[in-house]
């Protein structure tokens, strides 16, 4: 914090960062330990970071260190956000600890045995030549089924547990969130069938192949608990009433629910977006205006908080 004749300036990031070590001092044991387990992954993922730029190797294909850098990474930030939102949808932390300590159970297991199978130099999914191979793919299969059912549980209690009108633009953005988190899912689970069915009738280095083109959809879905919480979040710190935060939320969401459709209706007719070219330009042109309407909320709401903090 700074002094100036006008009265004390504080740092934007300061006063954020200040609020989340407050969040995590103030929650639940199981939340501190969701937490603690989501920093872990994601050094995890950083690490096979590093072991990639040490050891080099394939960056894409079945055995790679792309995937335990990835899962880590993508199940560290996604155990952290899930975490974060699930203590927002207003249901008691007795109600939600089952779903959201399976869901950190299964998130360790699906990671660490994508770990285990890359360090072992052998595909992690679809993988059943060999009993220990094929121990790691039921457990990888178990918890994925695991996250699903967590998810869908949190999901429908932060349906059923309506939030004051003064947090409606939380609840908004969580629900969005965690409905994008179950499509993402789902369509995680089409790519592993779709590769089942290859692997039966194929063969097994085809099967890894098979559903790549749904691969950018299931991505893109995953973002949206990650995002859309952390711009409600952020809108709380603006200054701003709860009317025109609750418009910004809904602004935003809409911009990255429409950008999501058109990726996930793309990859349902084989279409790959991040092949250029290959999309129609209306559905390039209708994600695109999503993407710009959502970062476009995200720099006016962080403008927002930097003005209020500089005259705090």
């Amino acid at each position: 914090m700074e002094l100036t004749a006008a009265g004390p300036v504080h740092s934007p990031a300061r006063t954020l960062f200040a609020e989340l070590a407050a969040g995590y001092s103030d929650a639940g044991r199981l939340e501190r330990a969701c937490y603690r387990i989501a920093a872990v992954l994601v050094l995890l993922g950083l690490l096979h970071l590093l072991v990639q730029a040490v050891l080099g190797g394939p960056w894409a294909g079945p055995v790679s260190w792309r995937k335990p850098a990835e899962f880590g990474l993508a199940f560290g930030v996604t155990l952290f956000a899930v975490t974060a939102a699930s203590t927002r949808i207003a249901a008691s932390a007795r109600s939600r600890a089952p779903s959201l300590g399976l869901f950190a159970i299964a998130c360790t297991v699906e990671v660490l045995a994508i770990t285990v199978q890359a360090w072992r130099g052998v595909p992690s999914h679809f993988n059943t030549t060999t009993p220990i191979d094929s121990v790691f793919a039921m457990a990888a299969a178990f918890g994925g089924g695991v996250i699903v059912l967590s998810i869908l549980t949190l999901t429908i209690a932060a349906i059923r547990k309506p939030l004051p009108a003064e947090t409606r633009a939380t609840r908004i953005a969580v629900l969005c969130g965690f409905f994008s988190l179950v499509l993402a899912l789902l369509i995680g689970a089409a790519m592993i069938a779709i590769g089942e069915r290859t692997m039966f009738t194929v063969s097994l280095e085809a099967a890894y192949w098979a559903a790549t083109v749904l691969v950018p959809a299931h991505a893109v879905a995953m973002q949206g608990i990650l995002v859309l919480p952390a711009l409600a979040w952020l809108t709380t710190h603006t200054g701003w009433s709860a009317p025109r935060r609750t418009r910004i939320i809904m602004l935003g969401s809409t911009g990255y629910l429409l950008c999501t459709a058109v990726v996930v209706i793309e990859a349902a007719f084989g279409i790959e977006p991040t092949r250029f070219g290959t999309a129609p330009i209306a559905a390039t042109a209708l994600a695109l205006l999503g993407l710009l309407t959502l970062v476009g909320t995200g720099i006016v709401t962080i403008k927002a908080v930097c003005t209020r903090q500089r005259h705090t």
